[in-house]
């Protein structure tokens, strides 16, 4: 055995008194080199456990994920991980930050498929098909039931979870003259949705146009001026949106305001059906004469709330009702949507039978 082999097996280096002794600087590099040897074993295993732990491929099979608003490419990747899309949150990551693309995945519900490689995985979000087009279309003179019924198909939500959030509208933005009804205030428009609304940010963001319509209209202030609160103004236009075609609704809100004025009953058949929950304007005599406080042939003024959400023109008619007299109005052709107006009552008996022989002429 050689001395420095002796030396090497025998225990601890005899002490010296020179510390620049070769033996202790031999000692010293050979456990720098094994430190540097175990850190860099550490650093590959690690480097390589994290390129086995990516998928391979496309993936197979579909699933569903949700990317919320203000998502950063950390948070989508946990959101991949969690559904088996992607092995590593990492993965994804380093897929994404090296895209320039990458930025412009928003908010949305996309289709992706399970065990994806990260790389296949960003190409599948970047790709317009994967994601669905989420929009809510609400047409003109929608009741309250109506609408929450398209935002639960539009939204996939619950019916409930929008009734629930009505029963206790305060924070959704609903101005204080409403008083938390929020029947009419269901804006008829078309919203684009990201697919991670809740029913409370849906309508909030309905009552944020009919705000934005509210305003455009200076609806307070010249409800004022008519000598009515902002809520009457509105019933009148929901009963405008019911009743009249688009080319009438001036003259139809000048109707309502004259007979308001004469003290007569509206009599109008959509406050009628509203209250009786039907949607068929063609009313029996029984039903004209149902107790509700919505029939406006047994009740005199406005019904208590808007019996659904007008538009903008027909609000803007009840805000400039056209100059006339008329008393009275009937759509004799609903096909064409022609009406005629008149202030005498033998006129409008004339009017009536006019609509009566449309409906024997369709059988």
């Amino acid at each position: 055995m050689s001395q420095l082999q002796q030396f090497m097996t025998d225990g601890p280096l005899p002490p010296s008194a020179n510390r620049r002794s070769p033996w202790r600087m031999i000692a010293a590099l050979a456990a720098v080199l094994v430190l540097l040897a175990a850190v860099g074993s550490v650093f590959l295993v690690n480097r390589s456990d994290q390129a086995a732990a990516d998928f391979a491929g496309p993936g197979s099979g579909t699933v569903e994920v949700i990317v919320a608003r203000g998502d950063t490419l950390t948070q989508i990747g946990r959101t991949l991980k969690q559904a088996g899309v992607v092995a590593t949150v990492d993965a994804f990551v380093s897929a994404a930050t090296v895209s320039d693309q990458a930025a412009s995945i928003g908010p949305g519900r996309y289709t992706l498929r399970r065990g994806m490689s990260a790389q296949e995985a960003l190409a599948l979000m970047l790709d317009p098909a994967s994601r669905a087009a989420s929009r809510l279309v609400l047409p003109e003179g929608l009741r309250m039931t109506q609408t929450i019924s398209l935002a639960a198909e539009a939204t996939d939500l619950p019916e409930s979870a929008f009734k629930k959030a009505l029963e206790s509208p305060t924070g959704l933005g609903l101005p204080a003259w409403a008083k938390d009804r929020p029947e009419g205030l269901l804006f008829p428009a078309s919203y684009d949705l990201a697919g991670d609304e809740t029913a409370a940010d849906v309508l909030s963001r309905l009552f944020e146009r009919f705000g934005q319509a509210s305003t455009d209209l200076n609806l307070v202030q010249r409800s004022k001026e008519l000598g009515l609160e902002p809520s009457e103004v509105l019933t009148i236009a929901s009963i405008v949106q019911a009743e009249g075609h688009p080319d009438d609704f001036a003259k139809v809100a000048r109707v309502i305001y004259n007979r308001l004025e004469a003290g007569m009953p509206l009599q109008m058949d959509s406050t009628v059906a509203y209250g009786l929950g039907v949607t068929d304007l063609t009313l029996s005599q029984e039903q004209l004469a149902s107790d509700t406080p919505y029939n406006t042939y047994v009740n005199e003024g406005l019904p208590p709330t808007p019996i659904n959400s007008p538009g903008e023109a027909a609000m803007r008619a009840a805000l400039e009702p056209a100059k006339g007299k008329w008393l009275y109005f009937v759509t004799v052709n609903p096909d064409t949507g022609e009406t005629k107006f008149t202030r005498s009552y033998e006129k409008f008996l004339q009017f009536k039978q006019e609509f009566q022989d449309y409906l024997k002429s369709k059988g």
